[in-house]
């Protein structure tokens, strides 16, 4: 993983989740700046994917478990899509704050799979 796109995918998860989880609780449905935030942090873990595909091919293979880091990746990937998907469905207040907390988790996981590419020893 490249250290910088990680900061940066993290800044926009946390910015994104913030965004969401206040907007909810001041009763705000879902709309196309909620559903745009998580949709920003999808594009992003998609170039995380592809990243993650090529690195060790350019000599930056992963230090942690392989597999650990994939499960991560791909549930990380799939969480903004089963929100927004909940989110269009259950128009309510609460679906924007569920974005926010979708985002932050997603946060928390872009950090963990940080450290498991470059801090573990195997």
């Amino acid at each position: 993983m490249i250290i910088w796109f990680t900061t940066l995918q993290i800044v926009v998860a946390v910015a994104a989740g913030a965004f969401c989880a206040i907007a909810g609780l001041a009763g705000r449905r879902p709309s196309d700046f909620s559903v745009g935030a998580l949709a920003l942090v999808e594009v992003l873990l998609i170039g995380q994917i592809v990243m993650a595909i090529v690195a060790p091919f350019a000599g930056n293979p992963p230090s942690g478990d392989p597999l650990e880091f994939w499960v991560y990746l791909v549930s990380a990937a799939l969480l903004p899509i089963g929100g927004v998907i909940w989110a269009l469905l259950e128009r309510s207040r609460w679906s924007t704050v569920i974005l926010g907390v979708i985002a932050l988790a997603v946060a928390i996981m872009l950090w963990r799979m940080q450290v498991i590419w470059t801090v573990q020893v195997g």
